[in-house]
């Protein structure tokens, strides 16, 4: 049996008959919201009773695009919204968000580096992927962007924010609304995390990769924290090793970094540590 591409396939495609439906005679019959077909049907997709295909859509469709790109790897970075450009620090909410400017410009040098090197690969490794927002988001697709490479963005729909910012690759421009889907599109091709200062946000995600590496859920790959001041300022990760809740070994799952230059020599020097007993 021939194999036909969506073109070619004998059958219907679905985009003619919703625009035949469209020009079906107004009748009641035809008017009825029972009558629209159910995968052009808005009100129908949203009700709560669809969520799993809601799901399904949302985790298709970041694969599918990417599959088409030909984008077989990814480095993430995450880090705050609110962490200004260092020629917008005047604008920062607070002084300490002003002094933390220059992780923007880190986390931009750093994009722009990694997006070189990938382009002399083919630009199909290491593609900077970020969550489309500004500050820390808005760095890394514009250090991509400055390389004249392409880069991805997964903004999520929220109330008070957000549009893509400027620096995402057009059609690599994604949105979301399960933050769960979201969180799994960004681990599920990434060949490094780095994470830079943020707030809730940032940690969450943080967090929940060092949880599924620690678990074994996910291999270990470079885990950069930028800013070791920062990040030993806000959480005390000796004390975790200490009082047992999380093991000795397990503080060797990121490496605290200052620059760009200084995560991408980690990187270029990391080695798969050796795999570790669970703990029950």
């Amino acid at each position: 049996m021939t194999k036909h591409s969506r073109k070619q396939q004998p059958l219907r495609d679905s985009t003619q008959d919703i625009r035949t439906a469209h020009n079906v005679p107004e009748t009641p019959q035809s008017q009825s919201p029972s009558y629209r077909l159910a995968f052009a049907d808005s009100e129908f997709l949203t009700r709560p009773e669809m969520r799993p295909v809601r799901l399904q859509l949302e985790l298709q469709k970041f694969e599918m695009i990417l599959d088409e790109q030909n984008i077989t790897s990814t480095i993430v970075l995450f880090g705050g919204a609110r962490i200004p450009a260092p020629e917008r620090r005047e604008t920062a909410r607070t002084p300490a968000l002003a002094d933390l400017s220059h992780f923007y410009e880190e986390a931009r040098r750093f994009a722009r580096m990694m997006t070189e090197r990938s382009m002399a690969g083919g630009g199909h490794e290491d593609v900077i992927c970020t969550g489309g927002g500004p500050g820390v988001m808005e760095a890394g697709n514009r250090g991509a962007q400055d390389a004249g490479g392409r880069s991805i963005g997964l903004n999520i729909v929220l109330p008070f924010e957000q549009a893509p910012n400027a620096y995402v690759t057009p059609e690599l421009s994604f949105n979301f609304h399960y933050f769960a889907i979201r969180k799994m599109h960004f681990l599920m091709r990434a060949n490094a995390i780095c994470v830079f200062p943020g707030g809730f946000g940032t940690l969450d995600e943080m967090f929940e990769a060092l949880t599924l590496i620690q678990t074994h859920r996910m291999e270990p790959i470079p885990f950069l924290l930028f800013g070791r001041a920062f990040w030993e300022g806000i959480i005390n990760w000796q004390v975790l090793a200490d009082a047992g809740t999380i093991s000795d070994a397990d503080l060797g799952l990121f490496q605290f970094v200052e620059t760009a230059e200084e995560a991408m020599e980690y990187m270029d020097n990391w080695v798969a540590p050796p795999p570790r007993k669970a703990v029950r």
